[in-house]
């Protein structure tokens, strides 16, 4: 059997429901350990991870998002690879997303970035958090439950940072199924690696619809803000560099939060004395997400290049090395955590933890994340007498049974079945809570103003293609023209858009000829529902 310190941790999916065992076997080899026969350096002690986190020097960000084991797209030529990283930073996978981005360039999407995560700004927008919160509790405590990731948690956060940014309301589900079809960051499996950024390359064909249409007619609106931006030398930023801040920021945004949100309720179904005392004292809630970042974070581990010959707590770390820092192992480091594996409020210096990163690169997301979470445990704890785990799908207390995303990344429970049980006091939600916005739910989407829709006929240049997947007889045509499109979730994605405008990002498969011959027989159907 292979002794797990030598099992590949990019791809070993039995590492996925206890990684800090690997950790450990890592950290007993020191905290800056060498894999044998690879060019990846692991980091698992808290200052060495510090360490390099803090030195932008002598290590790049540009493998973050792909991690340290993809290969390299060149080979060193120089004792500095900061040239060359620039010269193939397209070539890196999530090499110009704001997360990968070095130096000046990385200081100047920042700045841009910051202006939307101010304490004012945050304000302003929990009146928002707090009502959704409450009628995701509501409803949820009223059926005795739900399943914590998909009904409450995704929907949630990816809602608060679509009403943030300002995204249409008809576009946020659009959103919300691009995310879910999507593999997640640092996937396991080797076949996803292309695929993991498809949802941001359908988000970042909306935004920029949205940034060139704020740039055009401004609102008041985050969007216009960010589209009207400058730099801080007073430049004006390419429009595609808004687009991909706008769309890291979604669908990042929504992922830190949801999969916190999961992790701390992992603690809260398994410790009943910790339920009772948050339900009781509401004000250490706050401390308890610390806790629970520190020892069950959102983000596993996060990757460095060195640009340069250097060394960290005297290991040398040779020009082209990849440092694999192990976030969640130096949150549990015992030279920095007394009794590292055990859960406790109100440990002295929580707020060092690295659960959101540190240095250039901590998560600038971090306090609406905290917002967001804190607001829905609160709900949820004030409107249950308990909440537990459904047996049937989890097992009980003393062998749960909880599967975890396939990433080497990300930290997140694939489901979550919750009981809740309701408090004498609780009641469920009213139809005043309705938002009066067009007659839509709060989520934004949902209910529909009532009336007829005039019948017209469908066109590709016209007819959304949700609408012509939900006619059977349009449903037959695309098929007969397009062969197997109504099963293809890469194009059910783009359900609010017209073929016409699909075939811009997938001509080769949505030629003129064809939709022409789509359209004439569309045309003969006459008039159908509205498009």
């Amino acid at each position: 059997m292979t002794a797990l310190v030598d099992r590949d941790y990019f791809s070993d999916h039995s590492i996925l429901r206890d990684p800090y065992a690997y950790f450990e076997a890592v950290r007993e080899k020191g905290p800056v350990y060498p894999l044998p026969g690879r060019d990846i350096v692991i980091a698992t002690g808290f200052e060495e991870s510090l360490e390099v986190l803090r030195n932008t020097e002598d290590f790049s960000s540009v493998i973050a998002p792909g991690g340290p084991a993809v290969p390299l797209p060149f080979e060193p030529v120089s004792d500095d690879l900061s040239a060359q990283i620039e010269e193939y930073r397209t070539a890196f996978v999530g090499g110009d997303l704001v997360v990968s981005l070095d130096g000046e360039a990385h200081g100047f999407s920042r700045s841009i970035l910051s202006r939307l995560f101010t304490p004012s700004r945050l304000k302003a927008n929990e009146q928002f958090i707090s009502d959704f919160a409450d009628r995701l509790a509501r409803d949820a405590v009223a059926k005795g439950g739900c399943e914590l990731i998909k009904e409450i948690a995704t929907p949630f956060v990816t809602l608060v940072i679509a009403d943030l940014l300002g995204v249409p309301i008809d576009d946020r589900q659009i959103f919300m199924d691009a995310i879910e079809a999507g593999p997640p960051p640092g996937s396991l499996d080797a076949e996803d690696a292309f695929s993991e950024h498809q949802p941001l390359v359908l988000m970042g064909l909306y935004f920029a619809q949205y940034v060139v249409d704020r740039r055009a007619n401004p609102r008041d609106d985050v969007l216009s803000e960010l589209s009207a931006s400058t730099f801080p030398d007073g430049s004006t930023p390419d429009a595609m560099e808004i687009v991909r801040l706008a769309t890291f920021l979604f669908g990042a945004g929504q992922d830190t939060s949801a999969k916190l949100l999961g992790n701390a309720m992992r603690f809260i179904v398994d410790r009943p004395d910790l339920q009772q005392v948050l339900r009781a004292d509401p004000s250490q809630i706050p401390g308890f997400l610390e806790e629970v970042l520190r020892l069950e974070g959102s983000t596993k581990m996060t990757a460095r290049l060195a640009r340069r010959d250097t060394q960290v707590a005297g290991v040398p770390i040779p020009i082209g090395t990849k440092v694999m820092i192990a976030l969640a192992a130096a949150n549990r480091d015992p030279r920095r955590w007394e009794a590292p594996d055990e859960f406790r409020i109100g440990r002295p210096k929580i707020k060092e933890h690295l659960g959101f990163g540190r240095g250039a690169h901590v998560c600038i997301g971090a306090p609406l994340a905290r917002v967001e979470v804190q607001a829905i445990l609160e709900k949820l704890l004030a409107y249950t007498a308990d909440i537990d785990l459904v047996g049937e799908e989890h097992g009980e207390r003393s062998e749960r049974r909880l599967d975890y995303e396939p990433s080497f990344i990300i930290r997140g429970l694939a489901k979550m079945h919750l009981k809740l049980t309701p408090a004498e006091s609780f009641s469920p939600a009213s139809d005043a809570q309705v938002d009066a916005k067009g007659g839509r739910g709060l989520f934004g989407f949902g209910r529909k103003k009532a009336g007829a829709v005039p019948a017209v006929p469908y066109a590709t240049a016209q007819t959304k293609l949700g609408v012509l997947l939900a006619d059977p007889v349009a449903k037959a045509l695309l098929d007969k023209h397009f062969p197997g499109v109504s099963a293809d979730k890469r194009i059910g994605l783009g359900k609010s858009m017209t073929l016409r405008a699909i075939q811009s990002f997938a001509a080769d498969m949505f030629t003129d000829e064809a939709l022409d011959a789509l359209d004439a027989e569309l045309t003969a159907l006459g008039p159908r529902g509205g498009s």
